[in-house]
């Protein structure tokens, strides 16, 4: 069982197409979606990738697709995410198909379905152009990770993570990036994506509970809440900006140096609790507090 470790879309036109990263670092596209792309069909009554093979298999089409066969792009993929089986190509699959029915177009005439589907291939073709050139420009110049950074910024901005919208205003990437990677986790689109909620429970233990006793139930009690009971404002929004910010802002980076010089996050656990044991002789945290929600 070949299994799926990353699964997305990409649009091509009004259509989403399924696509994969295998174990194997594959890049896999979904067959059904593949053969959707290409308008191998009007509807999506055939599964898996039914026309896409019988397309494959026409006679008339053998010469132009037979260095793709010869490469292997055009076998089939069987993968899995989780339990549910997928039928799929890999990527090159789509270009090779779409390089073999426009070169057929040049030679030989083709029948009505043949000619949707060229003319749809050469859609296709000119999109990828224009989006390689552009990928080619943004590695050449180092745009790609500033590309990733403004996606990331964006997703906090519109997403649906309204905390760490909020928490941006005065917690720094770096929070995140070191909290990030001694999770594990990747500090991506998709990564942030999936875990806000918890860092957010994580930010409250490292950065609010440390400040003075009552410092934090005076902030909940201060801040408004909605009808259905949840913030209408963050808390440091209510803090002084002689004594409370910066005394926030202090707690913050003492945090950020330690997940910087740990390696482990039970290391980061056991130094910040020894920091904390050195405050008054307040309560120390169970690494347990701080594994990961799932």
């Amino acid at each position: 069982m070949i299994k799926i470790t990353h699964s997305g879309q990409i649009n091509l036109g009004d259509i989403k197409v399924d696509c994969y990263v295998l174990e194997d670092s594959r890049r896999v596209i979904s067959a059904n979606g593949m053969q959707l792309a290409l308008k191998m069909q009007d509807d999506d009554s055939q599964h898996g990738g039914t026309r896409l093979a019988r397309h494959l298999n026409q006679k008339t089409l053998e010469p132009f697709l037979q260095k793709a066969k010869e490469s292997g792009h055009l076998d089939p993929i069987v993968c899995y995410k989780g339990e549910q089986k997928i039928n799929g190509f890999e990527s090159y699959a789509l270009l090779d198909i779409c390089d073999a029915f426009l070169e057929a177009r040049k030679h030989i005439d083709l029948g009505e379905r043949q000619s949707i589907i060229a003319a749809q291939c050469e859609i296709i073709i000119r999109s990828f152009a224009k989006l390689g050139l552009i990928a080619l420009i943004d590695e050449a110049t180092g745009y790609e990770y500033e590309r990733e950074r403004n996606e990331l910024q964006k997703l906090i901005d519109i997403y649906v993570n309204e905390e760490l919208r909020a928490w941006q205003k005065v917690f720094p990437d770096i929070y995140y990036q070191e909290i990030f990677r001694l999770r594990g986790w990747d500090f991506t689109v998709n990564g942030i994506k999936k875990r806000p909620g918890v860092v957010g429970t994580w930010t409250n233990k490292f950065i609010y509970q440390q400040l003075p006793p009552g410092v934090l139930e005076e902030l909940k009690r201060k801040t408004p809440k909605t009808e259905s009971g949840n913030y209408s404002a963050r808390f440091f929004q209510s803090l002084t900006e002689d004594i409370g910010d910066p005394h926030l802002r202090s707690q913050l980076q003492s945090v950020i140096t330690l997940l910087q010089i740990s390696d482990t996050w039970e290391e980061f656990i056991s130094k910040f609790n020894k920091l904390v044991s050195h405050r008054n002789e307040q309560l120390t945290l169970d690494l347990g507090d701080f594994e990961d929600i799932r």
